[in-house]
């Protein structure tokens, strides 16, 4: 069977991040009380007025990646506020 891929592709190890999360899922899984610092995911659903403010931005087209630094207007609306306080 002709190979698709480079024995560089073939030979990717599983993310250590990934792991972790699996081993504190099985964990949970059998009973452990397990608090889960690993991945940076939170253990409750996205709030409503974050989802739809996600799925405003896709209507409206903001769907591209931003400058390194991110978008001009929140760094600046960032800057007033802090400023303010």
């Amino acid at each position: 069977m002709l190979n698709i891929l480079s024995d560089r592709a073939l030979n990717i190890e599983e993310s250590k991040t990934l792991a972790i999360i699996g081993k504190a899922k099985q964990m949970a899984q059998d009973g452990y009380d397990v608090v889960n610092l690993s991945g940076g995911e939170p253990d409750f659903p996205t709030p409503d007025f974050i989802c739809q403010a996600a799925i405003k931005a896709i209507n409206e087209g903001f769907t591209k990646y931003t400058a390194n630094n991110g978008i001009l207007e929140l760094r600046k609306a960032i800057c007033n506020k802090l400023k303010k306080r």
